[in-house]
């Protein structure tokens, strides 16, 4: 960890910044500076600092504001992850880095928490009985929405669909399993030529099906976007918006879900209706062993 005398010539440039904008003043109070020193290193990679050849200050300025800070600063000191290295991926909601533990890679997705996107997104919350009566402060939606990707996330890999295992969480920090290979991760579904198309749609469907009909869950936002291709399977991500069948809007979901994957098997040069699809995701059999 770096000598507190050396806060200046660690990182002159970002010290600099940070100095000179009022909203990280923050970070000079002596509690928050003691707590930046101590995890900098560790964090070095979205600092544009170290092996990683990236840097773009706009990601340090949507993602890492005090509470994220703070919030990472005591999974590290849990062990939990020993460095954030770069980003995979970012959308509206969160952006999502590589990082590393004594275990291996990682996969961290922190969500933004001043973002005003997130009040579109109470639509997935509203109506499931599992977060029924909670606070709609932004700040709290956003931690509620990571443990609803965790419960998601375990709940679904219980009954063996391939999606990331769920490690940790702590408001809008979620650790998950790294889903690639040493330091290169997974392609999306889009991004990647299948040599045999109609057997992963139908693993897919029964994917779905399983969701449904086992884990009484709909995720909501199913797409090529959102299944990665590691191994030559298909691996489902982002399920946050995953509602169960007792939400009021969970049909519709699930129709939208699979009109979703039949036009993807349908662009590969095929014509499968929608209706057939649907039908086999609510009758094809599946069992919780499955």
């Amino acid at each position: 960890m770096p000598n507190e005398n050396n806060w200046d010539s660690d990182y002159p440039d970002l010290d600099k910044i940070l100095k000179s904008e009022k909203k990280y003043e923050w970070i000079s109070e002596p509690k928050y500076k003691k707590i930046f020193q101590e995890i900098e290193h560790s964090i070095q990679g979205v600092l544009g600092k170290g092996q990683f050849d990236w840097v773009d200050r706009r990601v340090f300025d949507q993602v890492f504001d005090r509470s994220t800070l703070l919030s990472l600063h005591k999974l590290m000191q849990q062990g939990n992850i020993e460095t954030i290295d770069y980003p995979l991926a970012r959308g509206k909601e969160a952006h999502v880095f590589k990082a590393s533990s004594k275990e291996g890679p990682l996969a961290i997705k922190i969500f933004h928490t001043t973002n005003a996107v997130f009040k579109g997104l109470t639509k997935y919350i509203d109506g499931d009985p599992r977060f029924s009566g909670l606070s709609r402060r932004h700040r709290e939606l956003v931690n509620i929405w990571v443990r609803k990707e965790f419960r998601n996330l375990k709940r679904m890999r219980k009954y063996g669909i391939r999606v990331p295992e769920p490690i940790s969480s702590l408001k809008n920090v979620l650790i998950m399993e790294f889903i690639g290979s040493n330091e290169t991760a997974s392609p999306r579904l889009k991004d990647v030529n299948i040599e045999d198309p109609i057997s992963i749609f139908e693993e897919i469907l029964k994917m779905t099906a399983v969701n449904w009909q086992i884990c009484d869950l709909v995720h909501a936002d199913l797409s090529e976007y959102n299944i990665l291709w590691k191994d030559n399977t298909p691996w489902i991500i982002d399920v946050g918006q995953g509602v169960t069948s007792r939400h009021p809007s969970a049909n519709e979901f699930l129709v939208r879900d699979v009109t979703r994957i039949t036009n993807w098997i349908n662009k590969q040069g095929f014509d499968y209706s929608v209706a057939d699809s649907m039908v086999k995701v609510l009758d094809i059999p599946v069992k919780k062993s499955d």
